[in-house]
């Protein structure tokens, strides 16, 4: 069976929680729209889903709207993605004054039910609700590569890595609300219509393969052990880290002459992906 994400940020964990003062871990977030597949029910209001790029993890069925009917119907309607801002209010009515019925963040999806008017456009929402949202704030919802020419995908998914700058690091994280290294480079791929792991690895089945660091261009990825990286080109790089200062998504380089460059991560720099 099938359902839709209902909440605008959904934590898949490692297991139902909390239990007591005992804590589960977030290892992924869904985010709202997403259509995801359920499967066992490992507690009482829990239940084991799966992404569309293929994560597992565990979530509140209250945070779900279920039925293969349903998401079908969600599935086939044309998307819009919130994506030039961090967050996204859909209000009651086409102004300022509107009683915002949710606020999403950047990677969610709506339904657009019109034209824009005035800077806004009416959507509707995976529970069937409508409202109004700044148009300005919404982008296209790609299912297959944004662009077709190299330079151009390369380009894209640079820019769209960079509009996290600014972001804290969350584990698990892949919003503006905080993000993880691989939700950086996940989010930046899938926003442009590609499905690469969502972890700090290459894995079989997905679409990055392995090359030598020196080869990498802009867009390409750097492995650190249990980190990962998006490469600006001129030896600079984009990643979200948890050190201490930077405390989130920050650029550094890989030059021992200038001034971010970090001699830790360059030691530990195991390989390179690409997806072109």
């Amino acid at each position: 069976m099938k359902a839709i994400v209902n909440v605008p940020i959904c934590p898949l964990l490692d297991r139902p929680g909390p239990v007591g003062g005992d804590y589960p871990t977030v290892v992924d977030e869904a985010l709202y729209g997403m259509v995801v597949e359920l499967l066992e029910s490992p507690a009482p209001g829990w239940r084991r889903v799966r992404t569309y790029y293929r994560y597992e993890g565990v979530v509140r069925e209250a945070d779900l709207i279920p039925g293969d009917e349903e998401a079908a119907a969600w599935a086939a309607l044309p998307k819009l993605t919130v994506w030039h801002k961090n967050f996204c209010d859909v209000l009651t009515a086409p102004k300022v004054q509107g009683y915002p019925l949710v606020t999403l963040p950047r990677g969610a999806v709506v339904s657009p039910t019109g034209e824009a008017e005035k800077g806004w456009r009416p959507v509707r929402l995976a529970d069937g609700q409508t409202g109004f949202v700044q148009d300005g704030i919404l982008g296209p919802y790609y299912t297959a590569p944004s662009a077709g020419e190299e330079g151009a995908l390369r380009r894209r998914l640079t820019e769209t890595a960079l509009l996290y700058r600014g972001t804290p690091y969350r584990w698990g994280g892949k919003t503006p609300m905080g993000i993880d290294c691989s939700g950086l480079v996940s989010m930046a791929y899938l926003l442009n219509g590609i499905v690469i792991y969502r972890d700090a690895g290459i894995k079989e089945g997905f679409p990055i393969r392995p090359i030598d660091p020196k080869d990498a261009k802009p867009g390409d990825l750097l492995f650190f052990p249990g980190h990962v990286a998006m490469y600006l080109g001129e030896g600079r790089y984009v990643h979200s880290t948890g050190r201490a200062g930077d405390d989130g998504v920050a650029i550094n380089s890989l030059d021992p002459a200038a001034p971010d460059f970090r001699r830790d991560l360059l030691e530990k720099l195991s390989g390179a992906g690409s997806y072109f």
